[in-house]
């Protein structure tokens, strides 16, 4: 799912494009897209780009007449953009025609997630506003109060967008790995030198990440975006070598997300429980990373 630098990205290289430019032309492929009925899909046609913005991992394009679609991409949702005369491919879920080129987006697989809804006026945005702390403008003490709100496990605290915005599966594992902190660690024992390494990693962990997509984009539109990256330590790297310790980095599987974590520089050699494998093998399953690696 992209979140915060990517949804960043995505933005800047939009308002580029779009901002001052009449919106043609609106298709849906799919009639599951769209959640909302008023105002109507027909209502933005003609419609000027005013501004775009973020909220949360949605973005959100300002109309003329107080009008705001928004789109939410899911897990599989990914925006590309085509100059215009060039043809638009068949297989896309929604195209926005513009005169200088048209933004389309794409949904790969089966499970159709997406949506894009069509509101009107600043209150309108409200029902997707979480709640959640924007992460690079957090003081170090409003980043630790939200962390001590609840007690949760900190990747889950990471994650929860009524506690912080834009931070999913994928960055939550990347600033773990930096602030060397295992993801099953509960909020309420963090101490004041851990929040402070947590905020100081979540911070330089995302803007790290929009400043490379920034230059892997060079200018043109973000076409790579996806939750899996070479350049990243931990996440999406199961039995690959950490790039600090060379251990092999571990994960725990839940539903349809994944958490990757280095046991030497996180857990302090200790293995967490996946709850499938785990239950399966009892009193087999290793604890200490060393069991694994002699095994």
């Amino acid at each position: 799912m992209p979140e915060l630098p990517d949804i960043t990205v995505y933005i800047e290289a939009l308002e580029a494009r779009v901002v001052g430019q009449p919106l043609v032309d609106v298709r849906i492929a799919t009639p599951f897209l769209l959640r909302t009925v008023d105002p109507p899909l027909s209502s933005v046609g003609g419609k000027v780009v005013r501004g775009l913005r973020r909220i949360g991992k949605r973005i959100a394009l300002e109309l003329d007449d107080d009008l705001f679609v928004v789109l939410h991409l899911m897990i599989a949702g990914r925006l590309h953009w085509i100059e215009a005369g060039k043809r638009v491919p068949k297989n896309v879920t929604a195209s926005f025609e513009l005169p200088n080129g048209t933004l389309t987006l794409t949904e790969a697989g089966t499970k159709k997630r997406a949506s894009l809804h069509i509101v009107r006026g600043v209150a309108g945005l409200k029902q997707f506003e979480r709640g959640g702390l924007e992460p690079l403008e957090s003081t170090r003490d409003a980043f630790a109060q939200r962390l001590r709100s609840e007690n949760h496990t900190v990747k889950r605290s990471l994650t929860d967008p009524r506690l912080f915005s834009g931070i999913g599966n994928a960055y939550s594992d990347e600033i773990l790995h930096r602030a060397r902190m295992s993801p099953a660690k509960l909020t309420s024992r963090l101490s004041d030198e851990e929040i402070d390494r947590l905020h100081a990693a979540t911070i330089a962990v995302l803007n790290e990440w929009i400043e490379r997509m920034r230059a892997q984009a060079n200018g043109g539109f973000p076409e790579k975006v996806t939750a899996f990256r070479p350049e990243m330590a931990v996440h999406g790297k199961y039995n690959q070598p950490c790039p600090v310790c060379g251990t092999a980095v571990q994960r725990i599987r839940y539903a349809d997300n994944e958490t990757n974590y280095c046991p030497r520089c996180q857990t302090e050699g200790r293995l967490l429980a996946d709850r499938a494998f785990s239950r399966l093998l009892k009193q087999d399953w290793p604890k200490r990373i060393e069991e694994l690696e002699g095994a």
